[in-house]
């Protein structure tokens, strides 16, 4: 139970819907989409949209979508992968002869074909019961009319000031009077208002082909890239199997690579070998979390990719043997040597929701468009900002993750979902870039093995080895004497650059009918239910 003397967040309790989303506006209309009569696939649009204003830095029109769906209670999971491909000239072959030894942040070969307008049409037309341009009406108030800046991300801001000054367009409009909005600003987008009102009128079509696509593609062109209104055109997710692996006595769903869910699981599987017992903040425990997260993303960096172009071994990554032997390797004794690891260790950008409505229609639901504010360029006319997840590539092109013609990127965004006894048990996600995999396992252990609820475990503090580094990233909360210990076995830790991640979930008790939720006070939203 919550130390009401000490500060902190109550869990929230509702009956008929819940939503937990970063941004107050955004759980707000999702929570009046539900009591309008819509369902969670609807409510979670309508959030994700709004949050796209709100958050500029944290999401967008020009990022990506997973979603994980969870219809009627059951535990029958339907996943959609939303991701955006690279253009059709581009090869890992070009860049290289072009001079690149990797791929620039603020240049449009950063920028994949965006893939979230598509996603949420696909989901709306497929699993709503409301028209997109409905669900879209809150955010185009919003960006017409203007919006206070909220604390968190007037300090995500401020941190992007030198990237948003290196393109005019994204000057313009998010340094108004040539400055960082202060929270409390009321900030405007009235291009971005536009576009999505076309959106709502003409659906994804809006954004694939006609002038908003022109002007996206014309200004990539004039930097130098490789993009098409042909690739636009082409723009379509898909349906997809989930993963899911086996924790205690749940189920833990997730989408499939080229998404990094599956190491989530991984490392799940390495912790369910050892037994859960004593502080769940002690050296032992996170000793165990730290070197299963350091094994798990070594083989990540080697083989994930698009499964469509390269040859994932699933099966493999999921098995006991490889968790056994993963496990051996772990000492507690001593930290072990950093395996080694390919991708950039710079944190990123992501909004995560998830909503539960009165027919227990549960969806997990991320939207990305990578680094805060993205590749930092804008499209002139349209407000939309351009994500830069082509970053996620390599120009190795022997690597299984090499940058090909219309390949999709390995992508850290990853919805979550937990089931129980053939029902939908949580939603779930933590926001954080790289972290998502250890968040996702950090979070449901110390739920599962250590019973905490979940808003007590969404406020632990947290760790995080920081991809190809020797360095382990530690919030100022962790207690100084746990810090300690694990200096001594060897780890090297530092403060991190900001709060790790954000996460928000959904507990179903389905024994009372209530709806429980938590939601990240690293961010600035919340949870509410109806």
């Amino acid at each position: 139970m919550r130390n009401f003397e000490a500060p902190g967040r109550s869990l929230v309790m509702s009956t008929r819907g819940m939503a937990a989303t970063s941004h107050p506006a955004a759980t707000l209309a999702a929570v009046n989409v539900l009591q309008a009569g819509g369902n969670a696939v609807d409510a979670a649009v309508a959030a994700c949209a709004v949050q796209c204003v709100v958050e500029p830095g944290s999401t967008g029109i020009g990022g990506d979508c997973f979603a994980l769906l969870a219809l009627g209670g059951t535990d029958n999971i339907i996943a959609y992968n939303g991701a955006g491909r690279a253009p059709a000239a581009a090869s890992a072959g070009w860049y290289r002869e072009q001079g690149y030894s990797e791929i620039p942040r603020q240049s449009p070969h950063a920028v994949t074909i965006p893939g979230a307008v598509e996603a949420w049409s696909r989901l709306v037309q497929d699993h709503g019961t409301r028209s997109l341009a409905e669900l879209l009406r809150p955010a185009i108030e919003l960006a017409r009319d203007g919006y206070a800046v909220s604390p968190r991300m007037a300090h995500d801001w401020a941190n992007q000031e030198k990237l948003l000054r290196g393109d005019p367009n994204a000057a313009r409009i998010f340094l108004p009077n040539e400055r960082v909005p202060a929270a409390g600003t009321v900030h405007h987008q009235p291009e971005l208002a536009d576009t999505l009102a076309q959106i709502g009128e003409r659906g994804p079509s809006a954004f694939y082909d006609g002038p908003i696509a022109s002007d996206m593609v014309e200004y990539l062109q004039s930097l130098g890239g490789l993009h098409t209104l042909e690739d636009f055109k082409a723009a379509q997710g898909s349906y997809v199997t989930p993963i899911k692996a086996r924790f205690r006595d749940y189920e833990v769903y997730e989408c499939p690579p080229s998404g990094q869910g599956i190491i989530a699981l991984m490392i799940l599987n390495i912790l369910s070998g050892f037994e859960a017992k004593g502080d769940p903040l002690s050296a032992d425990r996170l000793h165990l979390e730290i070197e299963a997260t350091r094994l798990a993303y070594s083989i990540r960096n080697a083989v994930l990719a698009d499964p469509e172009k390269a040859d994932v071994p699933t099966d493999w990554l999921l098995s006991e043997e490889l968790a056994q032997q993963l496990r051996s390797q772990i000492k507690l004794e001593r930290a072990m040597d950093t395996p080694p690891s390919f991708m950039p260790p710079n944190h990123r950008d992501t909004v995560y929701i998830t909503v539960v409505d009165k027919d227990r229609n549960a969806v997990s639901f991320i939207n990305s468009i990578f680094h805060p504010f993205g590749s930092g360029l804008v499209s002139p006319r349209t407000g939309v900002l351009l994500h830069n997840r082509g970053q996620s590539f390599v120009l190795d092109p022997d690597h299984p993750n090499a940058i090909a013609p219309r390949k999709q990127p390995l992508h850290t965004i990853i919805p979550g979902m937990l089931t129980r006894d053939g029902k939908v048990q949580m939603p779930f996600g933590v926001m954080g870039g790289h972290y998502q995999a250890m968040g996702h396992a950090h979070l449901l252990t110390k739920v599962i093995d250590y019973g905490l609820d979940l808003q007590s475990a969404i406020a632990l503090p947290r760790i995080f080895p920081k991809p190809g580094t020797d360095q382990v990233e530690a919030e100022g909360t962790l207690p100084p004497d746990t810090c300690a210990e694990l200096e001594r076995r060897g780890f090297k830790l530092v403060p991190p650059s900001w709060a790790i991640g954000g996460a928000q979930a959904i507990w179903i008790d389905w024994d009372t009918g209530a709806l429980i939720g938590g939601s990240d006070h690293r961010k600035d939203g919340c949870a509410l239910g109806w």
